[in-house]
């Protein structure tokens, strides 16, 4: 799944249904767009410690991988090998 329609799914699942989102007070594309400027500040933020060594930086990318995970974006298996 794109990532897009997993913020979307992620958001949306929370929402007061009935035939439209009655208390979604923003449209579909403003959503994404706060999303990701949020995963964009935290995975900044992890990525401008600059007193890490190795094994820090490879801890630091599974925070990055986990920011994906909180907003609803799987990012394969290929890190489950803690």
């Amino acid at each position: 799944m794109d990532l897009y329609k997993e913020i979307l799914i992620g958001v949306l699942q929370n929402e007061n249904i009935s035939i439209s989102f009655p208390q979604l007070q923003i449209d579909a594309k403003e959503i994404v767009e706060m999303k990701c400027y949020h995963a964009l500040q935290n995975i900044k933020l992890i990525l401008q410690d600059e007193a890490l060594d190795d094994k820090e930086c490879f801890a630091k990318i599974e925070e990055i991988i986990c920011v994906f995970e909180e907003n609803g974006s799987e990012v394969g298996t290929r890190h489950d090998f803690v």
